[in-house]
């Protein structure tokens, strides 16, 4: 299947070779906090970012091991690259930028990124 998202003003659009997942993340770390982030994590393998490479910035802080990457035009963070404790490449996609998810549908995880 697949599904794609982007930045508020579409300069910046993606495609995941996987199926919307029916659960998402919800961290209260001050970052993902302030953004309201509803968050899968896919391998970097299933992740095509079509336009807008040239538009994104990147942010790090605390332990610097994801790349917050935005839109520099409007802001929105649609995507982070970072990699799992085995090495393994992952992209982490904000699922509120992707239109045909359900967010209403989505099991939530609640994660305490506050206290690591």
């Amino acid at each position: 299947m697949g599904y794609q998202g982007s930045c508020h003003c579409g300069k910046v659009t993606f495609s995941v070779d996987a199926d919307i997942p029916d659960t998402a993340m919800s961290c209260n770390c001050s970052h993902c906090r302030r953004k309201g982030f509803l968050l899968t994590f896919v391998p970097e393998a299933d992740f095509t970012l079509h336009t807008g490479a040239e538009d994104l910035a990147e942010y790090r802080f605390y332990k610097h091991v994801i790349a917050h990457l935005f839109c520099t035009t409007c802001g929105t963070e649609a995507f982070m690259s970072g990699t799992k404790p085995d090495g393994s490449a992952v992209r982490g996609i904000n699922l509120r930028c992707v239109p045909a998810a359900d967010l209403d549908a989505l099991t939530i995880k609640r994660v305490d990124g506050a206290r690591f």
